[in-house]
């Protein structure tokens, strides 16, 4: 019974390692533009993103922390048995074998993880316009309404802007991870326009804390000018705003943050979504110069 117990907590502790490979698999694989749109939702609801295309803050703590619970608990249910069931697998030359085959992968794994974090974001967007227009795909959707309070107090329409193009994006004051980095894309894509650039809308997702009178401090915090506007209002508002423009989010009642990927639309004349992009400020510039 106890030899039973033994191989049943060795293979739970395969069982976290080949869940874990998964999980670290499906957040830092890489993938091209042709990846299956399921894979890209499902990659960014579970574990954010950021610029570079990797996880979030949160995505990471997901990443490590779930595994290592998962062993702290198999170690405090089953310490024991996985111990003697160690000892039984190292005795025969099948589990040796299994054990170094194992170890080996996750040296690769790990080593392969260093790379893709390192090597993130340094591959630049293709050069000349017909290879980055290459890389775009044209939408072409009715855009959901958007009507809210900016940082003037004035309400602002994406209707207001038609004949216009105009990019809307959403992130939260508090947020110190991908928001600065989206909002920053952003603004250095509109500022690329010079004299004519597209009109900027970027919605809160935090209304509860980004209330309309705290959205002038936010818009200057950012760097906002010209057209550029932060929008929020009633959280039920926003709310509602935030789901018509199919934006994924997981709030963490505790601390009031949000986990969400760089979801950038950008609209044209016609007052369509032309494209839906990665915040990426070479991205952006592209989609609005396909227009």
């Amino acid at each position: 019974m106890t030899s039973v117990r033994a191989w049943a907590a060795v293979a739970a502790l395969g069982a976290i390692v080949a869940i874990t490979a998964s999980w670290w698999a499906l957040a830092l694989w890489p993938v091209g533009s042709a990846a299956p749109e399921w894979f890209l939702r499902t990659r960014e609801v579970c574990f954010g993103s950021t610029a570079d295309r990797l996880p979030n803050a949160g995505g990471w703590i997901l990443l490590v922390g779930q595994p290592a619970g998962m062993v702290a608990l198999l170690a405090a249910v089953w310490g024991t048995e996985l111990r003697e069931g160690m000892v039984l697998a190292m005795a025969r030359a099948t589990g040796q074998l299994t054990v170094g085959v194992v170890s080996a992968l996750l040296v690769a794994g790990l080593g392969s993880v260093v790379v893709r974090v390192r090597t993130a974001g340094v591959e630049p967007f293709p050069a000349g316009p017909g290879a980055t227009a290459a890389q775009l795909t044209r939408v072409n959707d009715v855009a959901p309404p958007l009507a809210l309070t900016d940082q003037t107090g004035r309400e602002i329409t994406l209707e207001s802007y038609r004949g216009r193009p105009v990019v809307v994006a959403f992130a939260f004051a508090h947020c110190q991870t991908v928001c600065p980095l989206i909002v920053a894309d952003v603004m250095t894509a509109r500022r690329r326009f010079g004299g004519d650039p597209p009109r900027v809308l970027i919605v809160t997702l935090d209304p509860w804390r980004d209330t309309p009178s705290r959205l002038a401090s936010i818009a200057k915090q950012w760097g906002l000018d010209g057209d550029a506007h932060v929008l929020s209002g009633a959280p039920e508002e926003v709310e509602r705003t935030l789901n018509g423009w199919r934006v994924p989010r997981v709030r963490n009642e505790k601390t009031g943050d949000i986990s969400h990927p760089s979801i950038v639309y950008v609209i044209g004349a016609d007052g369509r979504i032309a494209y839906v992009v990665s915040g990426n400020a070479d991205a952006i510039s592209a989609a609005v110069r396909a227009l």
